[in-house]
């Protein structure tokens, strides 16, 4: 929360609830909790308002609906205390998506001149940003995510734009590396952690000036919201990113945030049931001969595991691979009965997709994409395995 944010919000008096050491689990269920009053709930009910009561000068935190609301406030300083622990100087603001968030550091940060560098192998909605960036006079250079490709192309550039694990390809940079090349050139750093989520790793630890993510994936976990969120340690570039916000007004809905920040109190049971059951998954699927392309982070024979170990705690509920061709893979799919075919991932409910269905990503036909649940591991892939004989030829 900026300063001005911060002046006069006597009513909501921050509290960690936890000591500087707290494990994971507990940061994440009292994250962003307000002191505790008596008779009121431990996490207050959403704040509809687009106006508050401004008598005199417009001074305090809250002055209208599109600038603040008391429910982002907490759910801010919840997702701060989760990709910074312990630190004061990080602001965090959220937004109604993932591309609101991702399209508020690029479009605040860039001016006509500047160069960007995009991975190749991103979000599949990073080829419209690029198109838009260009017409706005901005360069824009891609390289891989594997290899550190992107280091080939940074000379001179603005903003370098990190996705680490990429999507859908599961690929991993040492972002570390990255953003200390990029700063010795005086350009900033931004790492899309969605599929890491802040449990999976701290980009702003690793060197990045911002952290962003779509918190409709699995930092809510439900796929009933839209919700994306920016976290920066840079005063002067998270000011830009604030102003970007109010222009634009890619503001979330005050009940999506409270769903949210709810949501975040099962974020770490949620993510290490659904990390251990995807590792789990991706050793099975190793054994499938009609499988190939096979990847997960947490494989140790991975090309990205090496990298991912150094930097990751958690590896992500996401395992793609490949079946032999576009008809197997839609069979497969539809033999499912624990998966619903479906885009997005994180959820608490298991999800998959043939991805070249949308022609946005650079992936053979038979490539499929598939988020982890909830539910039981040995269920889950009972049911991938006969999904896997039943749609054989």
């Amino acid at each position: 929360m900026s300063a001005s944010a911060a002046d006069g919000a006597e009513n909501i008096q921050r509290t960690t609830g936890f000591p500087a050491d707290a494990g994971e689990g507990t940061r994440a269920v009292r994250a962003g909790l307000p002191e505790p009053v008596k008779h009121e709930p431990t996490l207050p009910g959403p704040v509809f308002a687009a106006h508050f009561h401004l008598p005199g000068d417009p001074t305090g935190p809250y002055t209208y609906g599109r600038d603040e609301n008391p429910t982002w406030t907490l759910l801010e300083q919840a997702i701060g205390e989760l990709e910074a622990p312990g630190r004061e100087d990080v602001e965090t603001l959220v937004f109604a998506s993932g591309m609101a968030a991702i399209s508020s550091v690029l479009f605040s940060q860039l001016r006509t001149g500047d160069a960007v560098v995009l991975p190749s192998d991103g979000y599949q909605a990073l080829p419209l940003v690029r198109a838009q960036l260009e017409a706005y006079g901005i360069e824009v250079r891609t390289a891989p995510t594997g290899g550190d490709a992107q280091l080939q192309v940074l000379e001179g550039a603005r903003l370098l734009w990190i996705e680490s694990p990429s999507n859908p390809g599961l690929d991993v940079c040492d972002i570390r590396r990255l953003a200390e090349a990029a700063h010795a050139q005086g350009a900033l750093v931004a790492v899309d952690n969605t599929l890491a989520t802040p449990l999976g790793q701290r980009p702003l630890e690793l060197g990045a000036d911002f952290a962003v993510a779509s918190g409709t994936k699995q930092l809510s976990g439900h796929g009933d919201i839209l919700l994306g969120y920016v976290a920066g340690r840079d005063s002067e570039a998270m000011a830009g990113v604030r102003r970007w916000r109010k222009i634009v007004g890619a503001i979330p809905g005050p009940m999506e945030a409270w769903l949210a920040h709810r949501s975040i109190a099962t974020l770490q049971l949620r993510v290490d049931r659904q990390n251990a059951s995807a590792l789990a998954l991706a050793e099975a699927l190793r054994a499938r001969p009609e499988v190939t392309g096979l990847r997960y982070p947490g494989l140790p024979d991975d090309p990205s595991h090496p990298i991912a170990a150094r930097q990751m705690r958690r590896y992500g509920c996401v395992v793609s691979f490949t079946l032999p061709t576009r008809e197997r893979a839609e069979r497969f799919l539809g033999a499912l009965r624990l998966v619903d075919d479906a885009t997005s991932f994180g959820g608490v409910r298991s999800t998959a997709e043939r991805r070249g269905r949308w022609g946005g990503d650079a992936v053979p036909e038979g490539f499929i994409r598939l988020s982890v649940g909830a539910e039981d591991t040995k269920d889950l892939i009972a049911d991938v395995l006969r999904a896997l004989e039943e749609s054989a030829d």
